[in-house]
C-alpha cells in the first residue's frame, strides 16, 4: 500500500497507540501503519478513523490536519477514490447476495413468509457497506425472538441477528473481560474508539458463508455500525451520543468503605483464630457449638459483602433517546415491548388490584402500536374474565385523560388516592372538570367490579355460565381447555377520542390432570409462546398482578440501556428496585427490603450486573425468558431472548449459522411443533407476517398453550423460565449470567413500579419461606452455583453473590444453635468465652467496631437510613430462625423424599380499613413457634440469671454482663416479633399465653433442677461439734 509521508516513518520501537494502547497494526504490505505524515505521532487506524470523522481531523501531537490514506472512507469534502468505491461495492454485493442465499433456504425449510422486515434490510445493507457513511445501530432488542436460536451467549455469531449482511466480524472477544468494565456509559473517546476499531474489519472479512456476521451481542463490539435506517449526518451530536452512562461512587465515600472491608477480614482472622486456640474446658460443648457457627457467620459474611466492593450508579438520556428513534413526522422506530401480568387467585390478588395494574400499562408512554398486553389467568377465573372486559372499557376513557394531562402514576386507584396537590405544574382550563368527571367514572368501574367479586363468593352448583348461556371452560380449574380473548383488537382497539390503544389479551393456558404445569415459570413460559405467535415484540417485560407502572417513562429508561448500540447487545435484562406502597411508617418487617435493593444490587451492577428478582424487570426479547422482565412484586423491568438462557447446540461452537440451517424437525424438537412459533424466532426485527391471518394465529396460539406442548421439548430446562424452583426468576438470571451475559440495574428518581407488599406478620413470613425455599431447591439441583457453570462466563464475585443468594437458608440453623446459648449459659452459669486478656478484648473491641464502621460507611455511600439498616439487621434474625429454618427442612423432604409443599399465593388485599388493620391482625402458623421459644427462654435465662448474681453476691456480676449482653443481643432482634405477637392493644392471643407458659414452666423447671436458687455454703459438721461449734 502506498502510504503518503513514508519518508516521516514512526519510531521503530513504537507499536502502541498513544489514544487507546493498542498495536499499531500494520499495512497490508507488513510496514507499520503512519497516521501523521508530519510527525509520525503513533495512532492505530481506528483512533485516526475516529479523528477524522468525529474528532479533530488533524494530529493530536502537531495538530496537522489529517490526510486520507487509501482504503479510508471519505468524509465530507473529500473525494471518494473509484478503487476503492468499486472494491467496497463489490465486497457488499457479494457478502448480500450470500446472506439472501442462506435466508432463503431458512424460509423455504419453514415454508413462512417472512420478508417483511428482511428484505428490506438485506436491501439496505449495500449502502453500509460503502463505508462512505455511517448509521445507527438497531436497537438491541431487535435480535428479538428473530434469529436467537442457539446463540447462547453474547460471543456467539448469528447470520438471523438484526446486523445480519452488515457486519462480518470474525473477533472472538476474551470471555474474561466484561464489557462493562469499558464504561460503556462514558461519553468520551473510549466508546467510540471500540466502534471504529470493528470497521475495518468489515472489508476485510472473509466472504464465505461460514463467516457471518455478528449477532453483537457480546463482542465487546460496543458502537458497531449496524443500523440502517438512519444515517449519522442526519443526526445531531446529541442524537449520536450513548443513552446512558455509568456514574461511579465518588472515591472519598467507596475508598474508606473498602479499607474497612478489608480491616474487617484481617480482624475477623484474628478472632477465629482466638476462638479455635482458647476452648472452654468446663464448657467444651458450648464453646465447640459457637465457635462452628461463628465460621458459618464469617463465611456467610464474606460472600454478602464483597459482592458489594464495585458499587455502581447509572443515569439514562431519554431526550436522546427520542432523537435516536423518533424523528418527527416519521414512524417510532422504538422496540415493540410484550409485558406480561400473571395472576392466579382473584380472591387472594382482588380484580380491582389487577386492573390498576392493567390500566396502567395501556397508559405507559410509549407508542401504543409498540405495546402489548398479555394477562395470564393461572386459576381460569372466570371473575378474572369479566373483570379484563370492564377494564378494557373503562381503558377507553382513561387512557386518553392520562396522555392529555400527563399525569402520575396511571394507576387510578393510586392516582386518586394521593395526598397531594393535584393542581400542581396543570394549567389546562378544563383539567379540574375532567378530573372530576374521570373519579365518578372510576367509581363507578371500582363498583361493578367488587359486584362481580360480591358474585363470585358462591359459586353456583352447576358452575358459572357465561352470557351466551354456554358453560364456563374453566369451571374445573385443573382440566379445561386453553383459552384466548382479545379484548382489544388485533390492530388496537379505540380510545373515545379516536386513537388506538395498546392491545389487551387474556390467556388461560390448558391443564390436564397427568401433566405437570410448573406453577409460574410453566405459565410465564405459555406467554412468551402466545406472545411471539400473535405480536412477537422483541421485548419482553413481566409484572405481578399487585405491581403497576408508577413512572410512565418505565419502558423508555429500560430502552436507554436495551436499545443502546454500544452497550444493548450485552444486556440481558434491565433491573428495577422494588418499591412498595401501603407499608407502615416504621416498616416493622422490613418489607421494603431497601438493603437489598439499594446496596446489593448497586453493587452487583458494578460486576456482572443484578440478579433477577422477577418483578420489575425488562428482557431483550427473543422470546427467551427471564432476567428480563417485570414480574411480581419486584418492579424490576427485565428483556428476554429465547437464546439469552439456551444452552446452544452443543458442536456448533460460534458457527451461528449452523443453528439457523438446522431442519425444521431439529428445530420443532427444541421449541415444540409450532412451525409458526418457530418461525417466529427468526424474524429479526420481530412482528408477524402480513400474509397471516388472525384466525390463523389464534388457533396457532392455542396450539402453543396446550399442556402437552412442551413434552420432549427444551422448554423449562434450556429455554425459557427454568423449572425446578420456586423461585424461577432466580435460577433463570443466575443460568443466562453464566452464558455470558449481563444485566443492568436501573434506578430512576421516581421509582418505576410499585407493588404491594404483606404488613402481616404470619403472610411475610410465608413470602419469606417460599423465597428460602427457592434457594434450598436451587442448591440441592444440578444448577447449584457452587459447582454449575464454571465453562461459562460467569464472574467470580457474581458467583459469590449467587452461592450466597442459595445458602441463606442453611444459616438458620447456626442462628438458631447461637440464639439458644444465651440462655443455656444464663441457666447453666457456663459460658463460651474464657477469661480473656487484655490483647484479646482489644481484638473483642476491634471487631465490634469494624462491624459498626461497614455498616455505617455503608449507609453513607447507598443513601440508606440507618432505621432501615437496623431493620434489615432485626428481620434477618426473625426470618432466619422461622421461615429460613422451615425452608431448609421443606427442601430437603422435597428434594430427597420427594414430599412436595403447595405454594400458597401471597394475600395482596388492600388496607381498606385505614390504620394498617392488617398489620395487628394475628394469623396463627407453626412459623411463630421458634421465634416465639427463643424468645421466651431467653427472658427466662435472663431472670434467673439476675437471680442467681443476687444471691450469690456481687462477685458473680462480673461474668453476668457478658451474658446478658449475649441475651439481650437476642431479645433486641426479635423485638419486632414480640410486638407482632401483642396486637394493636397489646393483647396477647390466648394461643401465645399457652404456649409462653408451658415453655417458661419447662425451662423454668429443668433451671432449678440443673442449678436451684440456694446457695452451696460450706462450713462445719453440726452433728459432730454441736451447735456452739
Amino acid at each position: 500500500m502506498d502510504l503518503e509521508g513514508d519518508d516521516a516513518a514512526g519510531p521503530k520501537n513504537t507499536q502502541v497507540c498513544q489514544i487507546c494502547s493498542d498495536d499499531i497494526g500494520k499495512t497490508i504490505d507488513g510496514e507499520p501503519f503512519v497516521a501523521c505524515h508530519v510527525c509520525a505521532f503513533p495512532v492505530c487506524r481506528p483512533c485516526y478513523e475516529y479523528e477524522r470523522k468525529d474528532g479533530n481531523h488533524s494530529c493530536p501531537q502537531c495538530k496537522t490536519k489529517y490526510k486520507r490514506h487509501k482504503g479510508s472512507p471519505p468524509i465530507q469534502g473529500e473525494e471518494m477514490e473509484d478503487a476503492d468505491s468499486e472494491d467496497a461495492g463489490n465486497k457488499s454485493n457479494n457478502r448480500i447476495s450470500g446472506v439472501q442465499d442462506e435466508k432463503q433456504k431458512i424460509e423455504r425449510m419453514l415454508g413462512w413468509d417472512s420478508s417483511s422486515g428482511r428484505k428490506e434490510h438485506l436491501a439496505t445493507t449495500n449502502y453500509d457497506k460503502d463505508g462512505s457513511l455511517n448509521h445507527i445501530p438497531y436497537l438491541a432488542g431487535r435480535r428479538s425472538v428473530s434469529g436467537d436460536l442457539s446463540a447462547a451467549s453474547p460471543e456467539r455469531y448469528s447470520m438471523a441477528s438484526p446486523e445480519s449482511g452488515i457486519r462480518a466480524n470474525t473477533r472472538v472477544v476474551d470471555p474474561t473481560r466484561d464489557s462493562g468494565s469499558l464504561g460503556f456509559g462514558n461519553v468520551a473517546w473510549r466508546e467510540r474508539i471500540d466502534g471504529w476499531k470493528m470497521k475495518p474489519e468489515k472489508n476485510t472479512a472473509p466472504m464465505s458463508v461460514s463467516n457471518a456476521p455478528s449477532e453483537g451481542r457480546g463482542g465487546g463490539d460496543f458502537d458497531a455500525s449496524t443500523d440502517v435506517l438512519m444515517d449519522d449526518s442526519l443526526l445531531n451530536d446529541e442524537a449520536r451520543q450513548p443513552l446512558s452512562r455509568k456514574v461511579s461512587i465518588p472515591s472519598s465515600r467507596i475508598n474508606p468503605y473498602r479499607m474497612v472491608i478489608v480491616l474487617r477480614l484481617v480482624v475477623l482472622c484474628i478472632f477465629l483464630h482466638y476462638r479455635l486456640t482458647n476452648p472452654v474446658k468446663n464448657a467444651y460443648a458450648l464453646w465447640l457449638i459457637s465457635v462452628i457457627c461463628e465460621i458459618w457467620f464469617a463465611i456467610s459474611w464474606i460472600l454478602d459483602q464483597f459482592p458489594k466492593w464495585l458499587p455502581v450508579n447509572r443515569e439514562t438520556y431519554l431526550d436522546r433517546l427520542s432523537l435516536r428513534y423518533e424523528k418527527e413526522g416519521e414512524p417510532s422506530q422504538l422496540a415493540a415491548v410484550d409485558i406480561f401480568v400473571s395472576t392466579v387467585d382473584p380472591l387472594k390478588e382482588p380484580p380491582l388490584v389487577t386492573a390498576n395494574t392493567v390500566l396502567s400499562i395501556l397508559a405507559v408512554d410509549y407508542p401504543v402500536d409498540k405495546v402489548s398486553c398479555y394477562v395470564s389467568d393461572d386459576g381460569a377465573a372466570m371473575l378474572t374474565f369479566e373483570t379484563m372486559s370492564e377494564t378494557s372499557e373503562f381503558a377507553r376513557k382513561w387512557v386518553p385523560f392520562c396522555k392529555r394531562y400527563d399525569i402520575e402514576p396511571r394507576a387510578p386507584e393510586w392516582y386518586f388516592s394521593q395526598k397531594i396537590d393535584y393542581l400542581k405544574d396543570k394549567v389546562h382550563p378544563s383539567f379540574v372538570k375532567e378530573r372530576r368527571a374521570m373519579k365518578r367514572e372510576y367509581e363507578e368501574f371500582k363498583i361493578r367490579v367488587n359486584g362481580l367479586v360480591a358474585k363470585a363468593q358462591k359459586v353456583p352448583d352447576e358452575g358459572w355460565v357465561m352470557q351466551d348461556g354456554t358453560p364456563w371452560p374453566g369451571n374445573n380449574i385443573r382440566d379445561h381447555p386453553g383459552m384466548i380473548q382479545v379484548f382489544l383488537g388485533h390492530s388496537g382497539g379505540l380510545d373515545t377520542e379516536g386513537n388506538e390503544l395498546p392491545r389487551l389479551v387474556y390467556v388461560s393456558r390448558e391443564k390436564r390432570p397427568g401433566f405437570q404445569h410448573h406453577k409460574k415459570a410453566g405459565a410465564m413460559n405459555s406467554l412468551v409462546r402466545v406472545s411471539a405467535v400473535l405480536t412477537n415484540g422483541p421485548f419482553l417485560l413481566n409484572l405481578d398482578c399487585d405491581h403497576y407502572i408508577n413512572n410512565s417513562k418505565a419502558l423508555r429508561e429500560a430502552m436507554c440501556f436495551l436499545m443502546d448500540p454500544n452497550l444493548g447487545r450485552t444486556v440481558c435484562y434491565v433491573q428495577f428496585p422494588q418499591r412498595f406502597d401501603g407499608i407502615d411508617r416504621n416498616d416493622r418487617y422490613a418489607n421494603r427490603n431497601t438493603v437489598f435493593f439499594d446496596i446489593n444490587l448497586r453493587g452487583l451492577d458494578g460486576i456482572q450486573g443484578p440478579v433477577y428478582v422477577g418483578t420489575g424487570s425488562s428482557r431483550s426479547g427473543g422470546k427467551d425468558s427471564k432476567k428480563k422482565s417485570s414480574k411480581h412484586a419486584d418492579p424490576t423491568l427485565p428483556v428476554f431472548n429465547l437464546e439469552d438462557i439456551e444452552e446452544g447446540v452443543e458442536g456448533t461452537g460460534f458457527d451461528d449459522e449452523k443453528s439457523l440451517l438446522m431442519s425444521q424437525m431439529t428445530l420443532e424438537k427444541r421449541f415444540g411443533q409450532s412451525t409458526v412459533f418457530v418461525a417466529s424466532t427468526l424474524m429479526e426485527n420481530g412482528g408477524v407476517p402480513e400474509s397471516a391471518t388472525p384466525e390463523s394465529l389464534l388457533k396457532e396460539a392455542i396450539h402453543v398453550i396446550s399442556c402437552g406442548y412442551e413434552d420432549k421439548t427444551d422448554w423449562g430446562n434450556e429455554i425459557g423460565w427454568i423449572y425446578g424452583s420456586v423461585t424461577e426468576d432466580i435460577l433463570t438470571g443466575f443460568k443466562m449470567h453464566a452464558r455470558g451475559w449481563r444485566s443492568i440495574y436501573c434506578m430512576p428518581k421516581r421509582p418505576a413500579f410499585k407493588g404491594s407488599a404483606p404488613i402481616n406478620l404470619s403472610d411475610r413470613l410465608n413470602q419469606v419461606l417460599r423465597w428460602a425455599l427457592g434457594s434450598v431447591e436451587i442448591l440441592l439441583s444440578r444448577h447449584c452455583p457452587i459447582w454449575y457453570g464454571y465453562s461459562g462466563r460467569l464472574k467470580w464475585l457474581e458467583r459469590f453473590a449467587y452461592i450466597n443468594t442459595t445458602i441463606y437458608p442453611i444459616t438458620a440453623i447456626p442462628l438458631l444453635a447461637y440464639c439458644t446459648l444465651p440462655a443455656v449459659c444464663l441457666l447453666t452459669g457456663k459460658f463460651i468465652i474464657p477469661q480473656i486478656s487484655n490483647i484479646a478484648s482489644i481484638w473483642f473491641i476491634s471487631l465490634f467496631l469494624s462491624i459498626f464502621a461497614t455498616g455505617i460507611l455503608e449507609m453513607r455511600w447507598s443513601g440508606v437510613g440507618i432505621d432501615e439498616w437496623w431493620r434489615n439487621e432485626q428481620f434477618w434474625v426473625i426470618g432466619g430462625v422461622s421461615a429460613h429454618l422451615f425452608a431448609v427442612f421443606q427442601g430437603l423432604l422435597k428434594v430427597l423424599a420427594g414430599i412436595d409443599t403447595n405454594f400458597t399465593v401471597t394475600s395482596k388485599a388492600s388496607d381498606e380499613d385505614g390504620d394498617f388493620t392488617e398489620l395487628y391482625m394475628f394469623k396463627w402458623t407453626t412459623l411463630l413457634i421458634p421465634p416465639t421459644t427463643l424468645l421466651i427462654i431467653n427472658l427466662v435465662g435472663v431472670v434467673a440469671g439476675i437471680s442467681y448474681a443476687i444471691n450469690s453476691g456481687y462477685q458473680s456480676w462480673g461474668p453476668l454482663f457478658g451474658k446478658l449482653f449475649f441475651a439481650f443481643w437476642v431479645i433486641i432482634h426479635l423485638y419486632p416479633f414480640l410486638k407482632g405477637l401483642m396486637g394493636r392493644q397489646n393483647r396477647t392471643p390466648t394461643i401465645v399465653v399457652v404456649w409462653a407458659v408451658l415453655l417458661a414452666s419447662i425451662f423454668s423447671l429443668l433451671w432449678v433442677r440443673v442449678d436451684p436458687f440456694t446457695t452451696k455454703v460450706t462450713g462445719p459438721d453440726v452433728t459432730q461439734c454441736g451447735i456452739n461449734c
